[in-house]
C-alpha cells in the first residue's frame, strides 16, 4: 500500500504542471465563452470601462480581463399602476390612474445614465400626465382619452430617449372624481335628460298637429273632389233631361215629374206598425196626371 502511494505521488509530481495547465485552460475557456439568452443582453467591462454589449447567442470575450458586469432583460416591462391627483383646465380635481409599458433597447445607456429606471419613468410620467390634463377640460378628458394618451406617450418618449428605453404604451386606466363633482355632474346629466324629454314631447305634439292638419286637408280635398264629381254628374243628368225634353216635348217632362211625385208618396207610406199619413190634395192629382200622361202615350 505504501508503494502505491509513493508511485502516485511521483506521478503527480511529474505531471503537476500539466494538471495546472489543464485547469487554467478550462477556466480560460469558461470565462471566454458567454452564451446569452434570447431575452437578455450582457454589458461587458474591461478594467471598469464599458467594453461591449453581448447579444443573444454565443459570444467570446478576453478571459480574466473582460467581465460581464450587468445582465439586462430586454423583455417588455410594466410599471406598477400609479394614482395621482391632477387639476383640469376648468379647475376640476380628478384622480388619474396610469400604467406604463417599456422595454430596454440600449442597455449601456440604461446602466450608466440612470440609477433607478422604474422610479425615473414613474416620476416623469406623473409630471407629464399632470401637465397634459391641466391643458384640457374635464369633458375632453373623458371624450378624447385616446388623443390624450397619445400626447402623453409622445412626451414620455422624448424625455426617456437618453435612457436607452422604448416606451411602448402609456395608458390612462381611469379618471375618478370626488363626490361633490360626481353629484354636480349627475344633476347636470338629469337636467339634460329632462330637457331632451321635453323637446321630444314638444316635437311629438307638433308632429301630431301637422299630421292632423294634413288629414283635414286631405279630407277637404276629397270632399271637394266628391262634390265636383256629383256636380258633373248632376250637370250630365240635367243635360240628358234637357235633351229628352227637347226631343219628346213638354209631356215627357211632366210625366217624369209625376212619376217622381208618386215615388215620393210611396216612400212616405212605408213604415213599420200603424201610422197615419196626411197627404195634400195635390198628391192625388199627381196620380191622375201620371195616369192621363201614360194613357196619352199609349195612344
Amino acid at each position: 500500500m505504501q508503494d502505491i502511494l509513493e508511485n502516485l505521488g511521483e506521478l503527480l509530481g511529474q505531471n503537476l504542471a500539466l494538471v495546472v495547465l489543464a485547469i487554467v485552460l478550462f477556466l480560460a475557456i469558461s470565462s471566454a465563452v458567454r452564451i446569452v439568452p434570447q431575452s437578455e443582453k450582457y454589458v461587458v467591462e474591461r478594467f471598469g470601462r464599458l467594453r461591449s454589449v453581448l447579444g443573444p447567442g454565443i459570444n467570446f470575450i478576453v478571459p480574466f480581463i473582460d467581465r460581464v458586469r450587468h445582465k439586462i432583460s430586454i423583455l417588455e416591462r410594466q410599471l406598477p399602476t400609479h394614482r395621482q391627483d391632477a387639476i383640469t383646465a376648468d379647475n376640476v380635481l380628478v384622480e388619474v390612474e396610469t400604467s406604463v409599458f417599456y422595454r430596454i433597447i440600449e442597455p449601456e445607456k440604461t446602466v450608466y445614465r440612470i440609477r433607478d429606471i422604474d422610479a425615473a419613468i414613474a416620476t416623469t410620467v406623473a409630471g407629464i400626465v399632470r401637465s397634459e390634463i391641466g391643458t384640457v377640460e374635464l369633458d375632453q378628458v373623458q371624450s378624447n382619452r385616446a388623443q390624450l394618451i397619445e400626447r402623453i406617450r409622445e412626451s414620455v418618449v422624448n424625455v426617456v430617449d437618453d435612457w436607452g428605453i422604448e416606451v411602448t404604451r402609456a395608458e390612462i386606466l381611469d379618471v375618478n372624481l370626488d363626490e361633490a363633482t360626481r353629484a354636480a355632474m349627475l344633476q347636470q346629466l338629469n337636467a339634460e335628460r329632462a330637457r331632451r324629454a321635453q323637446v321630444t314631447e314638444a316635437e311629438g305634439k307638433r308632429r301630431a298637429v301637422e299630421l292632423a292638419a294634413d288629414g283635414d286637408l286631405y279630407a277637404a280635398e276629397q270632399q271637394a273632389k266628391a262634390k265636383r264629381v256629383l256636380a258633373e254628374a248632376e250637370a250630365y243628368a240635367t243635360s240628358a233631361i234637357a235633351e229628352a225634353i227637347a226631343a219628346n216635348g213638354l209631356e215627357a217632362a211632366q210625366y217624369q215629374i209625376a212619376i217622381r211625385q208618386v215615388d215620393a208618396l210611396t216612400e212616405v207610406g212605408k213604415g213599420n206598425g200603424k201610422q197615419t199619413v196626411i197627404l195634400p190634395a195635390s198628391a192625388l192629382d199627381s196620380f191622375t196626371e201620371a195616369f192621363n200622361l201614360l194613357k196619352g202615350r199609349a195612344k
